[in-house]
């Protein structure tokens, strides 16, 4: 598989760089030969001007004889092939093959055409791309033709040797014909090295891609599928001994992580049948506790629908016996000592009364009537009730209330119950004095109502049974079901109550009530007014 894997990837690879560095060889050869091209142009394209600059007082003393001997000599030798002077009209006047002088050449002629691409209208001083050409005789040798013009000058229409109208602008073409048999030699040549590099080039990145593909992809692949296989059959020790620092690598470690955590789980498998029914006995026990709990659960409820009932029951006769004792107290003719007997009774039997009511508050939950309403306003109102009772004779109060608060949809009288609770509950822990402060704000989506106090705190042993019904921290003046009614109210208006407190430090009760059902309320409605905060206050 390793070997098959390799081999298949380097022959992918290897036609891919057989593609690409072919291309690039082709366009590398066609440029080089291009540019020997180029180079050749120039070069014949000199050598006719030289010509012509030395031939050019031949010409103007009509001294033929020199001129196409000069021709002659020229053309004998190797690399250029023919040399000629055209006259205007088309006629070989000087040649280097003398056989074809005197002979006329058509304006469709490759060595007249370059100044009659226009038609009829002579071309001056055409480039010289299109004043040459490459073509191949009857043995297959190429060669390179340039045309070059020659112009009418001063000297030429003034001289003694012959007569040109001043204004013909050219009177004549040298056309030069050079052999290309040394740049074909030499392109042939490094055709042949381009495509040997080329192919020695491919041959040593195959044969690399080959080592390394065997090396860092089929060797850890083989070594994983060798441990897979392993495992498999229940070798929970098989292991990844070396893991690169790549995607192969990550793989390999993620195979030890697997069989790691198989391992752990056959070990945690085995430690369970051995400790199983150990475990089956600690279930036991626990849904023996659940079910106690639940039966408790259900004894509780049954007492408070009990207590609901008996409170109810004896609500009526309490109140009778407050009343009338009450009345026989106000007679002026009784004895001292039965007029104080009737004031204890009406003192008992308010306390009693009391205790009836907060059952009744307990024992029944009240569905909350929610109106749209200000939260400052509900504690400014229920602190009217409450700072001038003795309690909070000592006690600094300060308020500070939220600018721009949203009217929240709340039960008044429930939420003025909750807060009067906590009102009082924080005077009564400051017995000798202290620092109650209150506050509003809008925090996220739920009104924050925070009341702190510097009293006496609660003890951790206290913080978790707070708010559970009849137990108090007051054990002399508290029933037990004030904070437990409060975290009913606030539960139904779909808020939570978070507290924070330490002996001696005090106390720090957070209201959290939400503004979504409030939103809800609204919608269709009038657009929610904002409360009228201001800045902290003191009482």
């Amino acid at each position: 598989m390793r070997i098959r894997l390799a081999i298949r990837f380097t022959v992918i690879i290897s036609v891919v760089l057989l593609v690409v560095m072919s291309i690039a060889a082709f366009l590398h050869i066609n440029k080089v030969q291009n540019a020997f091209i180029e180079r050749a142009k120039v070069e014949t394209d000199m050598i006719s001007d030289m010509i012509l600059r030395d031939t050019y007082h031949m010409m103007l003393e009509n001294d033929r004889a020199r001129l196409q001997l000069t021709m002659e000599e020229t053309g004998a030798s190797d690399r250029i092939q023919r040399i000629r002077i055209l006259g205007k009209a088309g006629v070989i006047n000087f040649s280097s093959n003398v056989n074809e002088i005197g002979t006329t050449l058509s304006e469709t002629d490759d060595s007249c055409a370059f100044c009659h691409l226009a038609g009829s209208k002579v071309l001056i001083d055409a480039p010289i791309d299109s004043r040459s050409r490459v073509f191949s005789d009857e043995a297959g040798n190429q060669y390179l033709s340039v045309t070059r013009g020659i112009y009418n000058e001063p000297n030429c229409y003034t001289g003694d040797c012959h007569f040109h109208s001043p204004d013909e602008k050219k009177i004549g073409v040298i056309d030069m014909a050079v052999s290309l048999r040394e740049m074909v030699d030499v392109a042939h040549s490094h055709h042949v090295d381009v495509i040997t590099q080329t192919l020695i080039m491919l041959l040593i990145l195959s044969l690399c891609h080959y080592l390394l593909t065997r090396n860092y992809i089929c060797d850890p692949i083989q070594s994983l599928l060798e441990q897979t296989k392993a495992l498999s059959k229940g070798d929970l020790t098989a292991r990844i001994e070396r893991t690169a620092q790549d995607e192969i690598g990550e793989l390999g470690r993620s195979f030890n992580e697997m069989a790691e955590n198989l391992a752990q789980a056959q070990l945690e498998l085995k430690d369970w049948g051995n400790t199983l029914e150990q475990k089956v006995e600690k279930r036991t026990e626990e849904i023996h506790a659940m079910q106690d709990q639940l039966l408790r659960s259900a004894k509780l409820a049954s007492m408070g629908e009990l207590v609901a009932g008996i409170a109810h029951e004896i609500n009526n006769p309490l109140t009778g016996i407050l009343m009338f004792a009450s009345l026989s107290a106000k007679n002026p003719d009784l004895p001292t000592q039965v007029k104080d007997n009737l004031e204890l009774i009406v003192s008992e039997t308010g306390r009693c009364a009391k205790i009836v009511r907060g059952l009744l508050e307990f024992a029944r939950e009240s569905i909350p009537e929610k109106k749209l309403d200000s939260i400052n306003r509900i504690i400014r109102q229920t602190l009217e009730l409450v700072a001038q009772q003795t309690i909070f004779q000592d006690v600094k109060i300060r308020c500070h209330y939220e600018e721009s608060l949203p009217q929240l949809a709340v039960d008044a009288d429930q939420l003025q119950q909750v807060f009067l609770n906590m009102l009082i509950n924080a005077g009564q822990a400051m017995p000798n004095g202290g620092s109650l402060s209150i506050s509003t704000a809008l925090v996220e989506d739920a009104v924050r109502i925070v009341i702190e106090d510097s009293g006496v705190g609660i003890s951790q042993n206290d913080m978790n049974r707070i708010f559970d019904p009849f137990f108090s921290t007051k054990a002399q003046t508290g029933f037990g079901l004030g904070l437990s009614v409060s975290y009913g109210i606030i539960r139904n208006h779909g808020g939570r109550v978070d507290v924070d407190s330490n002996p001696g430090q005090g106390t720090r009760f957070s209201i959290f009530l939400p503004l979504q059902e409030s939103r809800d309320l609204q919608v269709g409605g009038e657009e929610p007014k904002p409360e009228g905060g201001g800045a902290a206050q003191e009482m």
